[in-house]
């Protein structure tokens, strides 16, 4: 396993979000967390990534603790992360929104290796490279930020909702852009609203409610499971 999380317990402010997350992730596969608004889907990557302290439980990554480690040394041990807000500056070219991605490496050689890779990539990189990153749809603003996360060359990539607000063509590019990172050997962590696309390209299927997981196995069999729908039609899962 590339992450474990154990017990986790984590919130803002006076109330934890997270009531004792246990969470296993496979090293090379897609992982899609689902739930409805306020299950604690993205507290879970923020906890992760360091944005967020838990009060109490283990965060595991490549056999050492997360936990207590601040954003920057967790980005600079392989692990990455594309907020659910778009976060590009707009008035910089693509390009420099890319570099940006590197900003931990002093070898500027390596820099120059990293970006022609994503270039070839990311033929929009290439293309529009001198263009402010504000000209860009919000499809294309999402493509430059997965760029932009694997100039560091992670092993683990955080994806929070990254087909909000996208038609569903463009939604599509995106899912076969996240299979092409874990093709080529990233695990990815994605959470995300729209379940069966979600699902639809995950190896493990993860579902949510009130701070817990509730659900979890291959995305399939969840999908057919009726408490799924039920839980999606506002109700809650059954504690039996």
């Amino acid at each position: 396993m590339i992450l474990e999380l154990e017990n986790v317990f984590a919130g803002y402010g006076g109330g934890d979000v997270l009531q004792g997350v246990d969470l296993k992730i496979e090293k090379g596969s897609i992982t899609c967390i689902v739930g409805p608004n306020g299950a604690g889907k993205s507290t879970i990557l923020r906890a992760v990534s360091g944005l967020l302290k838990p009060r109490q439980g283990t965060i595991i990554y490549n056999g050492k603790s997360l936990v207590g480690l601040t954003p920057r040394k967790i980005l600079a041990s392989g692990l990455a992360q594309v907020p659910q807000e778009h976060s590009l500056f707009v008035d910089m070219t693509i390009r420099e929104n890319v570099r940006l991605g590197a900003y931990l490496i002093n070898d500027k050689a390596l820099v120059r290796k990293r970006l022609q890779e994503i270039e070839a990539l990311f033929p929009l990189i290439a293309e529009r490279s001198e263009e402010k990153a504000g000209s860009l749809s919000g499809g294309q603003q999402r493509m430059v930020e997965f760029a932009r996360s694997l100039m560091l060359d992670p092993q683990l990539i955080l994806l929070d909702e990254p087909s909000m607000g996208l038609d569903p063509k463009t939604r599509k590019q995106i899912f076969e852009m996240i299979k092409v990172m874990q093709e080529l050997g990233k695990t990815i962590v994605l959470v995300e609203q729209n379940v069966r696309t979600g699902f639809g390209i995950a190896h493990h299927g993860v579902v949510m409610e009130s701070g817990r997981v509730r659900l979890e196995g291959e995305p399939a069999a969840l999908l057919d499971n009726p408490e799924i729908s039920h839980l999606y039609l506002g109700g809650t899962l059954s504690k039996a």
